[in-house]
């Protein structure tokens, strides 16, 4: 009987504690935010709202700016706010850009990752590592070198896809070029073949599920009022993002080791191989304290985020619309046959690979349409954001206070009506042309590649793989669905993943020659 009474004291105490702190958390979220104050944005829920719709959470974030162009979530300690609105979203990444930045909130939770990359700081961390990005991007070496990875990778894709169109099988897109990218940007990044394309290899799928998985588990952290306490305690989703990020870690830092190795032998103190990674690593001896292997760590590793996940992503969602409008995959068919001057009877891949020139990609406008058109409704980052330093006013007139969060939404932007049209949620890649000639859009209407003095520097570059990609494949292949009647949605995390993949036929436009 003593038993049975201590156990309900206990359940007792546990019931009260919960209540308390139930109750501090409703008092932290709606406490001292102006809920009746039109000079604030209309409140649409708390944060927590979200965790009911996350399955589709941009689709429920466009439903709601659909009717209000900037609204907000309340958050304990501060309110978010979200907006689809150019003015805005151009006051806070480029007019009063030193008055807002990533936020401590955000840091917080990106930082097991992420690090101290430059996707992740502010101030003068990101402006070094912005001023040494921005040169390693502009320079002849690094461009020819990434194209002529792409291209071989090219011919790879091809000749991978050949073996699924010869026996009429249906094939993951997404998954191919998830390893296609990914031994891109380690090559690239790194100076290391990881082969994965040829076949899954046990290294490259260990880091790829890690990179994918620790990307969706960090995005859980912004709903999950405990990720905090799970992380202290080492438990539930937490304890698997800290197994992941491991793996991350050992990877990455097993090639820093090796490539200070190589270096350490080499005579020349200038010496710089052409990949990043040993670019930065000759960086490095000018202040070796900072700049130091977790510092090279986080470098790399974002810009691996930026150039894996976005690229394929893309192409993913590229292909997919492609099936979905077949007049527009003959279009760019033909566009690359005129371009190229690729005849019916020719066909040898690496020769007609080599035929994708810089002067080639310039010419392809239409295709440069198509996979802009592809970023407008399914941006490879669907949210993104600031958090405000001081009270500000936006130029829709709407208040926010200091530690306010403004996200931008990318992916509701898109389906936006008052900013694309009453078209707005067709694929039309001619908006995006003028007398056949592509003609650009505001970065701030058009956000995908960000703005302002954070713009995307990889935006060439990713452009750059994306058409090689696209031009080798829709010449040898035409796509189609291998299920008509599924509707593919997307994985709800930092970058936009179709969920469950991407499953094709590819139908060979012509026989080719292995060689």
């Amino acid at each position: 009987m003593d038993i049975f009474f201590t156990v309900l004291n206990i359940i007792a105490i546990l019931s009260l504690f919960l209540f308390i702190a139930f109750s501090f958390l409703i008092f932290r979220i709606f406490n001292g935010k102006s809920i009746r104050d039109p000079k604030y944005p209309p409140v649409k829920g708390t944060v927590f709202d979200q965790v009911f719709y996350l399955k589709r959470l941009y689709d429920y974030q466009t439903e709601k700016a659909k009717t209000h162009r900037t609204f907000r979530f309340l958050a304990p300690g501060q309110s978010d706010l979200y907006t689809t609105d150019p003015k805005n979203i151009e006051h806070i990444l480029k007019t009063q850009f030193d008055k807002y930045s990533k936020g401590k909130y955000n840091q917080d939770i990106v930082t097991d990752l992420l690090g101290q990359g430059i996707f992740a700081v502010d101030g003068e961390k990101w402006r070094q590592q912005r001023k040494l990005a921005s040169y390693e991007f502009s320079t002849k070496v690094l461009k020819e070198y990434s194209c002529s990875m792409f291209r071989r990778n090219g011919v790879k894709l091809v000749k991978v896809i050949f073996g699924f169109a010869d026996s009429s099988l249906v094939f993951d897109m997404q998954d191919i070029l998830m390893r296609s990218t990914l031994d891109s940007i380690v090559n690239v990044g790194f100076g290391v073949k990881l082969n994965c394309l040829e076949g899954p290899t046990k290294e490259g799928s260990s880091f790829m599920k890690a990179f994918d998985d620790s990307n969706a588990l960090i995005y859980w952290r912004f709903v999950d009022p405990f990720w905090k306490l799970k992380r202290f305690l080492n438990i539930g989703c937490e304890a698997n993002l800290k197994k992941n990020i491991k793996i991350i870690d050992d990877f990455v830092r097993g090639l820093i080791k090796i490539k200070r190795e190589q270096q350490a032998v080499k005579q020349d103190s200038n010496y710089k191989e052409d990949d990043i990674l040993s670019r930065f690593l000759v960086e490095s001896k000018k202040d070796p304290e900072k700049m130091n292997d977790q510092y090279l760590r986080d470098i790399i590793l974002n810009f691996m985020i930026a150039g894996k996940d976005t690229s394929a992503n893309t192409l993913s969602w590229f292909f997919y619309m492609l099936c979905k409008n077949p007049l527009v995959q003959e279009k760019v068919a033909q566009e690359v046959k005129d371009v190229t001057g690729s005849q019916e009877t020719e066909a040898n891949i690496d020769e007609f690979v080599a035929r994708i020139t810089d002067a080639a990609l310039e010419k392809m406008h239409y295709l440069h349409a198509a996979l802009t058109e592809t970023l407008r409704l399914y941006p490879a980052v669907p949210v993104g954001g600031r958090v405000a330093e001081i009270d500000d006013i936006l130029p829709d007139g709407y208040k926010l206070k200091n530690g306010d969060g403004v996200y931008y939404m990318a992916y509701a932007m898109g389906r936006m009506p008052y900013i694309w049209g009453a078209d707005a949620e067709e694929f039309r890649p001619e908006r995006w042309l003028d007398n056949g000639i592509f003609k650009p859009e505001s970065p701030f209407k058009f956000i995908a590649f960000h703005a302002g003095p954070r713009i995307c520097l990889g935006k060439d570059f990713a452009y750059r793989q994306m058409k090689i990609a696209s031009m080798a494949l829709l010449r040898f292949f035409r796509f189609k669905l291998a299920n008509e009647t599924r509707k593919l949605t997307y994985r709800t995390m930092f970058t936009l993943h179709i969920d469950g993949g991407l499953p094709l036929y590819a139908i060979s436009r012509q026989a080719y020659q292995k060689v």
